[in-house]
């Protein structure tokens, strides 16, 4: 994924006849590995912003863009567009270049060679995944959708040629079934992940950069050994609420660096690319697993009101390295 903050918003282009709910699986079997040598920028720098705020990872915090199937010559060809809610399915797709042929080489972006992220428009359930990749450029992960409805999948990649841009591709998948619609979650700034406590800190700025930190315990304890995951010690996505406006950040510094520790706290710049409702979902690894907190924020408002409700966990089937239901 781009070290940096790379926003895309979208049109949503919004299933006719369905309403959304989601969850996907964990993506098996070896993935093929191309010839791209291995990269990870640093976060460990923060710049200012044009706005004055701080950017994140050395880079200026990037203005909102049209997160779309196609874009900059590359489009997201979904193969597998509607399945039956419940039951097991193969999640396929293709990234095609401008000239309609599968792309076979990436570069390989903290650990992974395409990140995919799949959520409901309704936002309770997320899923990170990293599907596997044949000879012949398809990418294929199994999912079971455990609800009716549409569901927005996000390949988050940078193709293996010089200069060539991070790029977030989107498109709609749809899960047929008895179809039962959930309300967004209220604001919080507390969540629970598997017996973990996680508390959010900052506002989540429209325009400026600002910054967000996410202390982890448990059991009342701090947890200061978190493990690497992908290339760091967290990350973050943020989803617009009505859009689904994508943002995905790293945290500032990385294991090994010599200055970021291993928890309690995992720090983030981030900018909204606009004001509104937002879910944040927080990957992090402790025990061997990784652990995903859900958060409701609203873009330029610190904090939520004491009597607003916690938000729920993200639903989310069983399965993932461990125990981990999330599917990363």
């Amino acid at each position: 994924m781009h070290a940096g903050l790379k926003i895309t918003t979208f049109a949503a282009a919004l299933a006719a006849t369905f309403g959304t709910a989601y969850g996907v699986g964990k993506g098996l079997g070896p993935v093929v590995e191309d010839s791209a040598p291995p990269r990870h920028e640093s976060h460990s720098e923060a710049s200012p912003s044009p706005e004055g705020g701080e950017g994140h990872g050395g880079h200026e915090a990037e203005p909102a863009g049209g997160l779309q199937i196609s874009e900059k010559g590359y489009t997201l060809d979904l193969e597998t567009t509607r399945v039956t809610a419940g039951r097991p399915s193969d999640l396929r797709f293709v990234v095609r270049d401008d000239s309609g042929r599968a792309v076979t080489a990436y570069q390989r972006e903290h650990d992974k060679e395409l990140h995919l992220i799949v959520a409901s428009r309704d936002l309770v359930t997320y899923r990170h995944l990293h599907p596997a990749r044949a000879a012949d450029g398809t990418w294929s992960v199994p999912v079971v959708l455990p609800r009716a409805g549409g569901y927005r999948v996000f390949a988050d990649f940078t193709p293996a040629r010089k200069n060539a841009e991070n790029l977030t591709l989107g498109a709609d998948l749809a899960a047929s079934g008895p179809y039962a619609p959930k309300d967004l979650p209220a604001p919080n700034t507390t969540a629970e992940a598997d017996g973990y406590e996680v508390a959010l800190n900052g506002t989540l700025r429209p325009g400026t950069a600002g910054n967000l930190t996410l202390n982890v315990s448990r059991n009342g304890k701090p947890v200061t050994d978190l493990q690497p995951y992908l290339g760091a010690y967290g990350h973050l996505v943020a989803l617009r609420s009505g859009d689904l406006a994508y943002l995905h950040v790293h945290p500032n510094g990385e294991p090994g660096d010599g200055t970021t520790q291993p928890g309690p706290d995992i720090s983030f710049a981030a900018t909204a690319p606009s004001s509104g409702t937002y879910r944040l979902f927080l990957d992090f690894k402790h025990g061997g697993t990784v652990h995903t907190a859900a958060f409701t924020v609203r873009a330029g408002t610190a904090g939520v009101a004491a009597d607003d409700e916690p938000t729920d966990v993200p639903e989310s089937p069983a399965g993932h390295e461990s125990s981990d239901d999330h599917g990363h």
